[in-house]
């Protein structure tokens, strides 16, 4: 479908909303006694951006706001039809400057929805004021396992422990000998870890128990002792969890330390701005990820265009699920029409259905993620740059 088809048929939605503002208030919104007041169709919708604009994943922030800024950009810088005022908070690197940047979005800033959250400790840490408040939050990164049951909390990425059960479940079928497990210790690594015990532990495959090596308060830099152990195993695979600076760091010396098993981890391992730091270090790494920037589907061509035209960079899949967070807000402010509150917003999020998405089309599922497609990726040369390159689709999960 065209962009041009894309804005037609969201106009349409926006249009039938409105026109049947009854009906709408009945199938998305609930009754008027419980929801706040509503806003004018010319009101702008104010979405809260909640990402790191500091710290060691500012640059995974930078890549949510790009997505959510060119989905703007490419849709006449409405969501359902109407303006929107875009308001970034700053989620820091701890649970407090997330809660912090978050309470003064939903008391003072009065935003209609959040979007962002690229840490698991903050996404714990501030779903509890969403829920309170009764704002939808579609994120559009972090989501530990443990977040469940939630109202008003949604995610266009994936479950923590979804890239590990894709690739535990390649691993034990593709690998011919033991795979070793090491991951940073925190939330999301235990998670990923989780993942693929649940479906290589049952193969047999595993070299001994996982290695966890800290995070907090200062994560491993110097990943020497961890790589000798490597070393003295039999291990034909190794699987990794890092992300940010400790990505890196890891990928830097296990190339330096001329291991020989080849690494195989979530994507977060290269993606974005780390595989450029990472340079001829991560060639040959393979990743499982929901996305591809070479994934050949009509979405996927326009997306990767435009985003490389804005920022002359190539897509993430950070800024694929920001970018995915705004067509779900955009279907939802347009279903919810004349109607539209935070509540009737939140109900009319569960009823978008399929979204027509640059990794493929997906619709949410009852926990408030993804039904999607997962791929694995190698990172080889693409013309004279390295990109996390698509070797096959894995499995669907969700």
């Amino acid at each position: 479908m065209s962009q041009l088809d894309r804005r037609q048929a969201l106009r349409l939605l926006a249009g039938v909303g409105a026109a049947a503002a009854v009906p709408a208030l009945a199938g998305c919104g609930g009754s008027k006694a419980e929801a706040p007041p509503v806003q004018a169709p010319s009101t702008a919708v104010r979405v809260g951006l909640l990402a790191p604009q500091t710290g060691s994943y500012r640059v995974i922030g930078d890549d949510l706001v790009q997505g959510f800024k060119l989905y703007l950009q490419t849709h006449n810088e409405r969501l359902g039809g109407r303006p929107v005022e875009l308001i970034l908070a700053d989620e820091g690197e701890t649970a407090d400057s997330a809660r912090t940047a978050t309470d003064k979005m939903l008391k003072q800033d009065r935003v209609l929805t959040m979007t962002g959250v690229v840490s698991s400790v903050a996404m714990e840490s501030i779903k509890d004021l969403v829920e309170a408040a009764r704002i939808p939050l579609v994120g559009s990164n972090a989501s530990p396992t443990t977040l469940q049951g939630t109202q008003f909390v949604w995610r266009t990425s994936y479950v923590n422990d979804e890239p590990g059960r894709a690739l535990g479940k390649y691993l034990a079928e593709n690998v011919d000998g033991p795979v070793y497990c090491i991951a940073a210790d925190y939330q999301a690594g235990r998670d990923e870890v989780a993942g693929l015990l649940a479906t290589l532990k049952p193969s047999g495959r595993l070299v001994a128990d996982p290695v966890y090596t800290p995070f907090t308060p200062t994560p491993t830099k110097d990943f020497s002792a961890y790589l000798s152990a490597i070393r003295n195993t039999d291990a034909a695979a190794v699987f990794c969890f890092y992300a940010g600076t400790s990505a890196v760091d890891f990928v830097k010396q296990y190339r330096a330390a001329e291991l020989k098993p080849p690494l195989y981890a979530p994507g977060f391992l290269t993606e974005g701005a780390v595989l450029a730091q990472q340079g001829a270090a991560a060639q040959g790494i393979f990743t499982a990820m929901n996305y591809a920037p070479d994934l050949d589907n009509a979405a996927n061509r326009s997306f990767a265009a435009e985003y490389q035209k804005a920022f002359e960079q190539p897509p993430t899949t950070y800024a694929m699920a920001s970018y995915d967070a705004a067509a779900v807000l955009d279907k939802a402010v347009g279903l919810a029409g004349a109607d539209l509150s935070a509540q009737s917003l939140n109900t009319c999020i569960a009823k978008v259905g399929q979204i027509d998405s640059p990794r493929g089309t997906w619709q949410f599922n009852q926990n408030h993620t993804p039904q999607q497609k997962w791929y694995l990726r190698q990172v080889k040369l693409d013309g004279t740059l390295l990109s996390n390159v698509l070797v096959t689709e894995l499995t669907t999960l969700g």
